[in-house]
């Protein structure tokens, strides 16, 4: 009997996995432009951005741009690699038969 890979409970969420996509694709991209893709609240985009940082996954900058305050999210080298594990993680969910 197959075993399946323990997936990464940090990314095993609906909010952080689409975050964590979205990072994916872009050097870096801002607070509310995660927002408008996501469709999240403020609030618990904030809470799960704070999660996935806390965890090493990504980096947050804070600045400012004509008087308003900007935050940017960037993928770590780290998030990277486990964004590739829980992919592939899941791919052995989806073809149990194959990559024994």
């Amino acid at each position: 009997m197959k075993k399946f890979k323990k997936l990464d409970p940090v990314l095993h969420s609906q909010l952080r996995l689409a975050i964590i996509s979205l990072l994916m694709s872009v050097e870096e991209a801002e607070f509310t432009f995660i927002k408008e893709q996501t469709g999240a609240t403020s609030g618990n985009l904030s809470i799960q951005i704070s999660r996935l940082k806390e965890a090493g996954y990504i980096e947050i900058t804070k600045k400012f741009r004509n008087n308003y305050p900007l935050t940017l999210c960037r993928m770590t080298l780290l998030g990277k690699q486990k964004f590739t594990g829980y992919v592939n993680a899941l791919k052995d969910y989806l073809n149990p038969g194959q990559n024994d």
